[in-house]
């Protein structure tokens, strides 16, 4: 009995767009992380533009104090962890595996993975704007002591005076000033 051959199909790649949001190539992921820490650069550089006109004149009232605490929370947030860490990332994932001889990172599925978290996140970031009490409206004050009840966003409970104690607290040497 003689085999018949099949004609041999190939998988059909994307192309144009489609190619740069499903790559897994490193060069394509590393360009995709720049642009995007590019792009939350320029946001980054609006919040702080924002903040200096706030701080331009003495008594403005540009920004209610409310929205400054909010603009300067996103403005320290994006810049850490949308800017400055992420873009690390794309040049180490262009530059990396070129300067070591390797063809594309260990594992270009997961590398692909993290670089839409960073959009996912910053969408997250920013969605808490659309909120009366999202993550912006806790302002700079998002830190130990004032994550404690007492300083929570919202209705209190009867009772909570809001006060903390900081003469009680004694330092190594056994002094109790600060």
């Amino acid at each position: 009995m003689a085999s018949i051959a099949l004609p041999r199909t190939e998988a059909r790649r994307p192309s144009g767009v489609m190619a740069w949001l499903t790559t897994v190539d490193h060069k394509k992921i590393g360009i995709m992380y720049l642009y995007t820490t590019f792009f939350f650069f320029v946001i980054g550089g609006v919040l702080a533009l924002l903040m200096r006109t706030q701080l331009a004149v003495g008594n403005n009232h540009f920004l209610g104090a409310q929205t400054y605490n909010e603009i300067m929370t996103l403005h320290g947030t994006t810049m850490i962890f949308l800017w400055i860490i992420p873009v690390f990332s794309g040049f180490g994932n262009y530059f990396v595996p070129l300067m070591i001889g390797a063809r594309d990172m260990a594992f270009p599925r997961i590398n692909a993975f993290s670089f839409w978290l960073i959009p996912l996140g910053g969408l997250t970031m920013y969605s808490g704007l659309l909120t009366k009490y999202g993550a912006a409206a806790a302002g700079w004050t998002g830190y130990v002591p004032l994550t404690e009840k007492a300083y929570a966003v919202g209705v209190r409970t009867s009772g909570s005076s809001g006060c903390t104690s900081w003469g009680s607290r004694r330092s190594w040497a056994g002094s109790t000033s600060w």
